[in-house]
């Protein structure tokens, strides 16, 4: 996790190198996309056929077109304010995802973690401090990114159950690409050599973050490893503070810690209901008995 937390840290201040090399935000999404595709290109090529085996076509298109948004509202982000308070605003994924699988999965939520999510909220209210700092419409792109991660995150969940992980990233490459390219033709700048190389930099950080972070969770449970994805906070903000001269304020990082506590906790309570339900479910007895 600590690995993924470095990788996507890489990844974020490489794109703002790109976007100073003149790239829009549009542009380097579809870059991003490309190359990460062309990373798993031998893997596909191993698996042939059987790696695009999948009955919920429209679903993976629906996850690629939600995912798209919430990459272009990201990147854009990334690009235009200061990365640490971007990636603090970012960490509200778990949040919404909270309240999104309460709303629309029927998943069940009770106070404790409902008390959590809105606790988390406050953190938002902290780093922007609404009436004693001013909002600019940049700043409300993390959240918005956020808000529609969280929805790719409860169609992966839905997915997960009848779908291999690989085939879930490997569409999820596949339809992004294409969708991606719309947008960036609208502001489309032929990049240079040193542009492109940042670019795959990108997506090979991408792919390697994503890697890592998948396997975090095969080796733990979630609360266990949950806490080091926090590390992406102080690493973005040594990177851009050294390239970039970005320093982030208290407010940020106070904010910052009130929502990775509020997730974390999410992720504590959903582990342990997990196996409540594991432990009270018929047969579990006889299967513990057993061992």
């Amino acid at each position: 996790m600590i690995t993924a937390a470095l990788l996507f840290a890489v990844m974020n201040a490489t794109i703002k190198l790109a976007a100073a090399e003149g790239l829009h935000p549009f542009q380097i999404a579809f870059f991003r996309n490309s190359f990460a595709l062309a990373f798993m290109l031998p893997w596909l090529a191993r698996m042939g056929r059987e790696g695009l085996r999948t009955e919920r076509l429209k679903v993976h298109l629906w996850r690629a077109v939600i995912g798209l948004i919430a990459m272009l509202c990201w990147f854009t982000a990334v690009v235009r304010m200061p990365m640490a308070e971007a990636v603090a605003l970012n960490f509200t994924v778990p949040l919404f995802a909270t309240a999104g699988a309460a709303i629309f999965l029927g998943e069940v939520v009770r106070a404790r973690r409902w008390t959590a999510t809105i606790v988390g909220f406050l953190g938002v209210l902290i780093i922007l401090r609404p009436g004693f700092a001013e909002i600019t419409p940049v700043m409300a792109l993390p959240v918005i990114a956020a808000c529609f991660m969280a929805v790719t995150v409860l169609i992966v969940k839905s997915l997960s159950r009848t779908e291999d992980p690989m085939v879930v990233v490997l569409y999820m490459n596949l339809l992004l690409t294409p969708l991606s390219l719309i947008p960036a033709l609208f502001v489309w700048q032929t990049p240079s050599l040193w542009a492109l190389a940042l670019m795959a930099l990108v997506g090979g950080c991408a792919v390697l973050a994503h890697i890592a972070f998948t396997r975090s969770f095969t080796k733990a449970d979630a609360s266990a490893v949950l806490p080091f994805d926090y590390a992406r906070l102080p690493f973005v903000a040594a990177i851009g503070f050294l390239l970039f001269a970005e320093v982030p304020d208290a407010w940020t990082w106070i904010g910052a810690a009130v929502i990775a506590a509020s997730a974390v906790y999410i992720a504590h309570r959903e582990t342990r209901v997990a196996r409540e339900r594991t432990t009270h479910r018929p047969g579990s007895e006889a299967v513990k008995a057993k061992t």
